[in-house]
C-alpha cells in the first residue's frame, strides 16, 4: 500500500507535480479534443511542476534543514558529512528529519541531566572532603594551641594532647592515601596482577587479621554452611584482599555486640563466582543502599562519623571490583542487617 509519511524531496515533487497536471492535461484533452493534446499538456505540465517544486523543496525547506544538521553537529562538515547532506539527507522525507531531530534532543536532554547529576555530586564531595579535613584539622590546631599557651610545661596533659594530635594527623594521612588510591584506580594507574587463589582461605586470612576488632565485640565470623567447599577464583589477591578487609571492618562497625558476619560462597554461571558479607547489624533503609558506595556517603542512622573511618571503604571497594570488569551490590534491612556482595572470574587456566 502506498504509503505518504516519509516521502523524499523527489517523491513528494513527483506527486504534487501528478496532481497538478492530470486536471491540466484532462482540461486541454477537454476542450482540444485530441487525446495526444491532452498528453502533451500533461506531460509538459508534470515535468514543469516537477523541477520547479523540487527546486523549492531543496532550495528553500532542505537547505534549511541541512542547517539544522549542522547545528545538531555544531562541527564543519567532513567530505563523508558533505556526502552525506548532498546525496543521503535529500532522500530523506520530514519524518524522518523530525525523528533525527527528536533523538538528537532526547541526547542532550540526556546529556544534561547527567551533567547536572555531575554537578550536584561534585558539590556534595567538595563540601564532605572539607568537613572531613576541617574536623581533624582544627582539632589538632586545638591541641598544638593549647600546648603553646603553656599546657606544655604540664606533664599532666602535654603527652595527651600530642597523642590526640598525632591521631588526628593519622587520620587525615588515611583520608589522603585513600582518595590517592581512588585516584588511581579510576585512572587504570594501579594495575592487576591476577592469579587463581581459593577464596575462602583468603576471607579467614581476613579474619585472623580484624581478629582483635571482632573479639572486642564478641562478633563471630563464619562461612555459611555448604558453602565450605574450596572455590578458586581468578583476580588480584591483594586487591580483593582489601575489600573483604574493608568490608569486614564495616559489618564489625556497625555490627551489634555478640552478633555475626557470615560469608557465603557461590558458584553462578560457571564463569563467575560470588562472595557475599552479611551482618546482623543496625542495617539501613532502602533509600540509602543506591549511594552507599559513593564517596564519603552516610546514612542517617547511626553510620555517623563518630564511628570513625575515612568514609571512603565501600567507594574504594566499588573501584576495585570493577577494575576487575565485575559488579558490587548490597541490600539491607533496617534493625535486622546488611549483605554486600560482588562477583569474581572463576578459576582460568593461566
Amino acid at each position: 500500500m502506498f504509503k505518504t509519511k516519509n516521502l523524499s524531496p523527489q517523491q513528494l515533487s513527483a506527486l504534487t507535480a501528478l496532481f497538478l497536471s492530470v486536471p491540466v492535461g484532462l482540461a486541454f484533452y477537454v476542450i482540444e479534443k485530441p487525446w495526444w493534446i491532452g498528453a502533451v499538456a500533461w506531460f509538459v505540465t508534470f515535468i514543469g511542476s516537477y523541477f520547479l517544486i523540487r527546486f523549492v523543496l531543496e532550495s528553500f525547506i532542505y537547505r534549511k534543514i541541512k542547517l539544522i544538521y549542522k547545528f545538531i553537529y555544531q562541527t564543519k562538515a567532513s567530505k563523508r558529512e558533505e556526502t552525506y547532506y548532498k546525496y543521503i539527507l535529500p532522500q530523506k522525507g520530514i519524518d524522518e528529519v523530525r525523528e533525527d531531530v527528536e533523538q538528537w534532543a532526547e541526547q542532550r536532554s540526556a546529556e544534561i541531566e547527567m551533567l547536572k547529576s555531575n554537578e550536584a555530586y561534585r558539590k556534595e564531595f567538595l563540601q564532605n572532603l572539607a568537613h572531613e579535613f576541617k574536623t581533624p584539622i582544627f582539632a589538632i590546631q586545638g591541641y598544638v594551641d593549647t600546648l603553646l599557651n603553656g599546657a606544655l610545661e604540664n606533664p599532666e596533659v602535654n603527652k595527651k594532647f600530642l597523642e590526640n594530635a598525632a591521631r588526628n594527623v593519622d587520620r587525615m594521612v588515611s583520608l589522603v592515601e585513600d582518595l590517592d588510591e581512588i585516584s588511581r584506580l579510576e585512572s587504570g594507574e594501579q594495575p592487576l596482577y591476577n592469579e587463581n587463589f581459593i577464596i575462602q582461605d583468603l576471607v579467614k586470612e581476613v579474619w585472623e587479621t580484624l581478629s582483635i576488632k571482632t573479639s572486642q565485640l564478641n562478633i563471630r565470623c563464619s562461612i555459611k554452611k555448604g558453602c565450605e567447599t574450596p572455590i578458586n577464583v581468578f583476580a588480584d589477591k591483594g586487591k580483593i584482599r582489601q575489600v573483604l578487609n574493608n568490608l569486614v571492618e564495616n559489618a564489625a562497625k556497625y555490627g551489634k555486640q555478640n552478633g555475626t558476619i557470615v560469608a557465603s560462597i557461590y558458584k553462578t554461571d560457571g564463569q563467575h563466582v560470588l562472595i557475599e558479607l552479611s551482618d546482623d547489624g543496625i542495617g539501613m533503609t532502602e533509600e540509602h543502599l543506591p549511594r552507599i558506595f559513593e564517596r564519603f556517603y552516610r546514612t542517617d542512622s547511626g553510620r555517623s562519623r563518630n564511628v570513625g573511618g575515612t568514609g571512603l571503604g565501600l567507594a574504594i571497594c566499588k573501584h576495585i571490583i570493577e577494575a576487575h570488569g565485575q559488579t558490587i551490590h548490597a541490600r539491607s534491612t533496617l534493625g535486622l542487617g546488611t549483605t554486600i556482595g560482588f562477583t569474581l572470574d572463576a578459576k582460568r587456566d593461566v
